[in-house]
């Protein structure tokens, strides 16, 4: 998990040109906390709060991990900073190099993805890989570009490494380095193994770059299974020899490859070919060992074929209808019904409700009439405090409940009758528990101890209302326990194992689970009683989150495909359970036993991990001031404007926890042949964000004055400073954000000798001193990954900008412009509405517009300008094709569009009036298998003024 290299160096170049309030706000901890810092020899691990433990567990971890960690590499990196995250409920990490750091964020997520390992553990392994990644760049050319940029040069000299050697690497190494990474999970490479299975073995451009048609599993899965064929058929040490025949020089199409061809003898193409023939003959060859298919008949469903949709996680609201978790590349997440029956009129199902930022556990639950689930919920202004809150859906009135606003809840379950929920919690101390909840209140009714800090996944009430059962991870592995909330007892139903269950559901006597035990995730049960084990199913790609009907006669699951899960149903009878053995290890994914063979410390790592927290070293702690450390040059260096006309050398700042971001330069301007000395600054940990951008440089330049060409060379000084305060409202499907700025803006002049002036520049005498504030929101629908933009919500930008100080320069500026998002006629079809109108008093000076003009037209400035458009935007086509290694198109999409607008003038030309109408015709594609699409076209408008069709290029829909 990390940053896009791309992003990454498209960042780079932007900032080093940006004025300080187009810096970017990153997300920040609040201020008040208080943090501090544990120092290893080759580690700082900061966090805030009375994490200590955890903080002093994962610095002995990752000193542990130092060598082994990156040793196949053949690196041995520097010390780098780690920041823990624990304000956030969101489960993830990454390692970036601007500035070179990484980030884990201490929540632990729910579901088969964890594994048997501690959340911090299998971050540490998996990140601490990409450090030696980055750092393996440090060689060849990367050597000769580091004192020339920086830490920034790791990503100029990594920009042909595709991103699925970066993870399926990081992927490959948590495999082989713990006892649980996601190479032995089934569920990590079901997509997959199903395509293969199916007879979808795409080419390799689609495998790399995706579809808006067909499941493609993402890099992870597909750069596991291509590093690890290497690894096995060429050695441990073979991805350190094509990185470094990579590095000597990669700033050629396709060198990656190159690399992997002067090393191995293959081709990328080739080693995808190799790769996809293995385990394709491997999962066939298990499924040909397969026991006897469980016959199941599947639920109706509005989805088809043609479009990879998925309907998961199914709970019964009666007898013969169940809820489920409705997603794909052409829906946003919805809860649907889907009757056995297919007796809803509407294509078989019927959509119940559109949910928000949805924060799955793997798992939905349905009682009393009721269904819950987490969402994520942002802090308006700091963006590292995320809760994670539940909502409560009446199915019957459709009325909805948030139940613990700003708690932190991953996942949960309602009781039988619906009045109380039991829900997971990890507190900002990486402590664990299960609490019992009210559902109407929220108020929390009890927590259950815990003493040993064991972690919780996917609870669910017995349904006698008076016992819970969950899975629980511990040092030792996983087991599945029946807890009394009335006594505080547990009882393991299962012994503690290095075997990876989730989804425990009890019904009568037994408790059904999920379990990876056979290889292929199925369905079993224990007895409750006894202890005795059962396989329930056999399905050939795996079968999920079982759920009992309310008779106790059917037993619901869904069921994975090529063209995405299927709720199905089974008749539940205990009889025809087959008896089995107690499992004490699952069976290990394609290359997981060879990895670990292979690694040079592939048994001593899993051992360490294993060991008690008393049982490491103890670090020394001490107090981290972020201010004290707000200064970090992290990289520097020449930087080309996208025109080509200037050029700025300087150096970026910004320290590891996001408060601080600085600039400072020198430019060169090569049309004028001037200079400037640039300094931008952006202070983000108080609640408004502080921004001053100071530019001294020179001008050259002419103008045309009664019949005559007039030259002169003058300097100015332009000062920005103000506030602004970004704020996101997101509560729902729609993404609502609110931002107010308040700038002053100072341009001074000096040896300034030409006659006149231009009005949108200052001259000697006539310094501009202004005001400039702004207000913004935007609320839109959530898009799915088919839709072409937004089919619901608006927008809405005021600006004011004025002359208040009496200074010989005297201006005024009031603009307001909105937007209004409908459907369109078809799927996918979107409709924009915008309108604005623009006040001036420019007889002075200009401002820059702050409203839009007619497209394929020239901006003219109006005292009074009045403006309108209507675009309709629709999808043309979903391809597939390719022109070799060059180029792969997924979409063709166009907007007809009209654009109006009347301006007038107090004095002078009078009325002008504008209708525009014209065509955007864009084309999404790849260019050199690069992961990140690019979206680029051609305008066609009818200008009215010279009567006349104009054609522009467009680039990610904005004119050249």
């Amino acid at each position: 998990m990390r940053f896009l290299l791309l992003c990454g160096l498209l960042g780079l170049s932007a900032l080093l040109s940006a004025q300080a309030q187009s810096l970017p706000v990153l997300p920040q901890n609040p201020p008040s906390l208080r943090w501090q810092e544990v120092r290893t020899p080759h580690f700082r691990v900061i966090y805030a709060g009375a994490i200590d433990s955890a903080a002093q567990r994962t610095a002995a971890r990752l000193e542990q991990l130092h060598g082994p960690g990156a040793a196949t590499l053949g690196v041995n990196p520097p010390p780098i900073g780690i920041v823990l995250q624990n304000q956030t409920t969101v489960s993830n990490g990454f390692v970036t190099f601007l500035p070179r750091h990484a980030e884990f964020f201490t929540t632990p997520q729910q579901g088969f993805g964890l594994g048997t390992v501690d959340w911090l553990d299998g971050l540490a392994v998996h990140e601490y890989r990409h450090v030696g990644q980055f750092d393996k760049a440090r060689q060849g050319i990367g050597r000769v570009l580091t004192p020339l940029f920086g830490d920034g040069a790791l990503g100029i000299a990594a920009v042909g490494v595709p991103q699925w050697f970066f993870e399926g690497d990081a992927v490959g190494t948590e495999t082989a380095l713990t006892r649980s990474g996601r190479g032995r999970i089934p569920s990590f490479d079901v997509g997959l193994r199903a395509n293969l299975l199916a007879g979808r073995r795409y080419s390799y451009q689609k495998a790399v770059n995706g579809s808006l048609r067909d499941q493609v599993p993402n890099w992870y899965v597909l750069g596991y299974f291509m590093t690890s064929y290497l690894k096995t058929h060429h050695g441990p040490n073979a991805w350190a020899k094509v990185l470094d025949n990579y590095y000597r020089f990669p700033f050629y199409p396709f060198s990656f490859s190159n690399g992997i061809r002067r090393s191995t003898g293959l081709t990328v193409e080739r080693l995808y070919d190799r790769t996809m023939t293995e385990i394709d003959s491997t999962w066939r060859a298990q499924q040909a060992a397969l026991p006897a298919i469980t016959p199941v008949r599947e639920f109706a469903a509005a989805a088809t074929e043609k479009i990879y949709t998925q309907y998961q996680y199914p709970q019964y609201v009666n007898d013969s209808t169940v809820l489920t978790l409705k997603t794909g590349l052409g829906h946003i997440a919805q809860l649907v019904l889907l009757s056995r029956r297919g007796s809803y009129p509407a294509g078989a199902e019927r959509k119940v409700f559109e949910t928000g930022q949805l924060n799955i556990p793997e798992m939905l639950s349905v009682n009393g009439g009721k269904a819950v689930w987490p969402e994520f919920q942002q802090d308006a202004r700091w963006g590292q405090r995320i809760a994670s809150e539940l909502k409560v859906l009446d199915l019957a009135t459709g009325r909805l409940t948030r139940v613990g606003k700003g708690a932190r809840y991953a996942a949960a379950a309602l009781s039988p009758d619906g009045q109380r929920l039991v829900a997971v919690r990890t507190d900002v101390n990486y402590r664990h528990a299960l609490v019992i909840v009210d559902a109407q209140t929220g108020a929390e009714l009890q927590t259950l101890p815990n003493p040993q800090n064991d972690f919780y996944q996917q609870p669910r009430w017995h349904p006698d209302g008076r016992r819970v059962v969950a899975v629980t991870l511990s040092a030792a592995g996983k087991t599945i326990v029946v807890i009394e909330p009335a006594t505080g007892t547990a009882r393991a139903l299962l012994p503690v194992a290095n075997v990876n269950l989730a989804n425990p559901q009890p019904w009568r006597g037994f408790v059904l689970y999920n379990s990876s035990q056979s290889g292929i995730d199925n369905l079993y049960a224990v007895n409750a009683r006894t202890g005795q084990t059962y396989r329930v199913t056999s399905r050939p790609l795996g079968a999920y989150h079982a759920a009992a009907s309310p008779d106790g006669r059917a037993l619901a699951f869904h069921d994975f495909r090529a063209t995405g899960a299927r709720v199905v149903e089974m008749a539940l009878d205990s009889t025809a359970w087959t008896p089995i053995p107690t499992a004490t290890a699952d069976i290990p994914g394609p290359y997981a036993a060879a990895l670990t063979a292979q690694e040079p410390a592939g048994r001593l790592v899993p051992r360490l991990l294993a060991q008690p927290d008393s049982a490491a070293p103890r670090y020394g702690v001490r107090r981290y001031s972020p201010l004290r450390h707000a200064f970090n040059v992290f990289s520097y260096g020449v930087v080309q404007s996208p025109t080509g006309n200037a050029v700025t050398l300087g150096l970026r700042s910004q320290d590891l926890l996001n408060t601080t971001q600085i600039f400072a330069g020198v430019g060169y301007d090569q049309v004028e042949r001037t200079a400037s000395v640039i300094g931008a600054l952006s202070y983000q940990a108080l609640y408004p964000v502080l921004d001053v951008d100071v530019t001294y440089g020179g001008r050259d330049a002419a103008i045309i004055y009664q019949g005559q060409t007039l030259r002169d060379q003058w300097r100015y000084t332009r000062l920005t400073a103000g506030l602004r305060l970004p704020l996101n409202l997101t509560r729902s499907k729609y993404f609502q954000a609110l931002s107010i700025g308040s700038y002053y803006l100072h341009e001074q002049v000096f040896d300034y000798d030409l006659p006149v002036r231009r009005r949108t520049e200052t001259g000697s005498e006539t310094p501009l001193n202004a005001i400039q504030n702004t207000i913004s929101y935007a609320s839109q629908l959530r898009r799915s990954a088919r839709d072409v933009a937004p089919r619901g919500g608006g927008t809405f930008l005021g600006t004011w900008r004025t002359t208040p100080f009496n200074t010989r320069l005297q201006a005024t500026q009031l603009a307001a412009q909105g937007s209004v998002f409908l459907p369109g006629l078809g799927r996918h079809h979107a409709i924009r509405l915008r309108g604005g109108y623009q006040w001036q008093d420019q007889a002075q000076y200009q401002f820059a517009p702050a409203v839009s003009f007619p497209r394929g037209q020239g901006y003219t400035s109006f005292d009074r300008l009045r403006v309108a458009s209507l675009d309709y935007s629709l999808p043309l086509a979903f391809t597939h094709w390719e022109l070799g290694r060059w180029l792969y198109v997924q979409r063709l999409r166009a907007t007809v569009f009209g654009d109006v607008a009347r301006g007038s003038n107090r004095l002078g030309a009078g009325i002008r009036d504008y209708q525009n109408v014209g065509l955007d015709a864009l084309v999404q594609f790849n260019v050199l298998r690069l992961r990140t699409p690019v979206e680029a076209g051609v305008r066609l408008v009818y200008n009215t003024v010279v009567r006349q069709w104009v054609v522009e290029p467009l680039a990610f829909d904005i004119r050249l």
